[in-house]
């Protein structure tokens, strides 16, 4: 029976809003550019700075920052070499080549609780069509893998995480499901781990980029109700061993860094809002037709487009945003305090810019009986008695 235009359905309003806010994201990233998905790391980098809405938004519309940085002028010049990226696939390939086995065995070996040894190691197929139907067969297999009580390792799984509004879909290197239903999440990195340690500062962003996949675990397990399993606070974090190409593995408590990105992706200011505020025909598009072939939008349109939405630079910027360098121009061209970082800027209080921090620590400008400015002067004082020892 074919129905009259009068007789379709009215949208409901929860599904309204979303295509909505689709479809605004749409035009800010340019009706013919695919939109570029969030990964981990980028979850990480911004939930380490959730104030800077630009970020926020470029993310949430899926737009290029790169090829945008390059379009203004201000490239990244960071980011993981071609050498790192083909040796760090040929060992996650390595490790996994026995579908699963040795994942479960340094796991066992790591945990010394006595777990029971498999008899075999389920790998379940996680193949369906787009990230739709691969979250979903993703969250069927877990399901299945819990209530089935055997040792199952799924590889390259795919999660959803809803931040600001918007879905992002993450993709672990794997997931362990254990006889007794939990759930841990597997990183596989290139460093090396040496006499069983590794490098901090690596291990940290291993950790970070683990909880957020952690959280997307969460979520799935939420959904899956009283079938879900327990989502363990303890990664196993896989690395060579001693510069061989040999697997050595260690158990990571991620329990701090899940707390800190779920509070500050909570506070993330929703996508659809700054949006909402964007002057009428903000576009992110470098081109200036929708076939995607029209010669580049000029720089100075883009970088409008760009500042019309406020940003929150500190220099830890530069190794995780591919605008970092465009933002701190325009901080240092507005003479802000934020360029010489976040500790310094939240100390000076009022003070916003270089220019008002040496006045109120010369005397030109201030209220002597705040506490900012009479340490400001303490300290212009104590410079100019230190210069003035030299010089005699």
């Amino acid at each position: 029976m074919i129905r009259s235009l009068d007789s379709r359905p009215e949208a409901r309003p929860e599904t309204a809003a979303p295509t909505a806010l689709r479809q605004r994201l749409a035009e800010l990233r340019g009706p013919a550019v695919a939109p570029r998905p969030l990964d981990a790391r980028a979850l990480a980098a911004l939930a380490a700075n959730p104030g800077c809405h630009r970020r926020a938004l470029l993310d949430g519309a899926g737009v290029d920052k790169a090829a945008l940085s390059r379009a203004l002028g201000a490239p990244a010049a960071f980011g993981q070499s071609q050498f790192a990226f083909v040796r760090g696939h040929a060992f996650e390939a390595r490790v996994k080549a026995d579908g699963g086995a040795e994942l479960v065995r340094l796991l066992r070996e790591r945990l010394g609780d006595g777990s029971p040894a498999p008899e075999r190691v389920d790998l379940p197929d996680l193949a369906a069509a787009g990230p739709e139907g691969r979250t979903a067969r993703t969250a069927l297999a877990l399901r299945e893998a819990t209530v089935a009580g055997r040792w199952a390792v799924l590889d390259h799984p795919l999660l959803a995480l809803t931040v600001a509004g918007t879905p992002a879909y993450l993709e672990p290197d794997a997931v362990v499901v254990h006889p007794d239903g939990s759930w841990t999440v597997v990183e596989i990195k290139s460093f090396a781990m040496v006499d069983g340690s590794a490098d901090s500062a690596k291990v940290g962003a291993a950790a970070r980029q683990a909880a957020v996949y952690a959280l997307a675990l969460e979520a799935v397990a939420e959904r899956l109700g009283a079938e879900a399993g327990l989502v363990r606070h303890r990664i196993l974090l896989v690395c060579p061993k001693d510069f061989s190409n040999l697997p050595a593995a260690s158990l990571v408590d991620v329990r701090k860094q899940l707390a800190t990105t779920r509070r500050q992706l909570a506070r993330l200011t929703g996508v659809a809002s700054i949006a909402a505020a964007l002057p009428e025909g903000t576009t992110f598009d470098l081109c200036l037709a929708d076939d995607g072939r029209t010669p580049m939008r000029p720089a100075a349109e883009l970088a409008s487009a760009v500042d019309a939405v406020a940003a929150a630079y500190a220099p830890e910027c530069l190794a995780a945003c591919e605008l970092a360098f465009h933002c701190r121009a325009r901080s240092r061209a507005a003479d802000a305090v934020q360029a010489l970082g976040r500790g310094l800027r939240a100390e000076l209080g009022g003070l916003t810019t270089v220019g008002a921090v040496l006045a109120a620590a010369s005397g030109e400008a201030g209220d002597p009986d705040d506490a900012t400015v009479s340490a400001l002067r303490r300290a212009a004082a104590l410079r100019a008695q230190a210069l003035a020892g030299v010089a005699g």
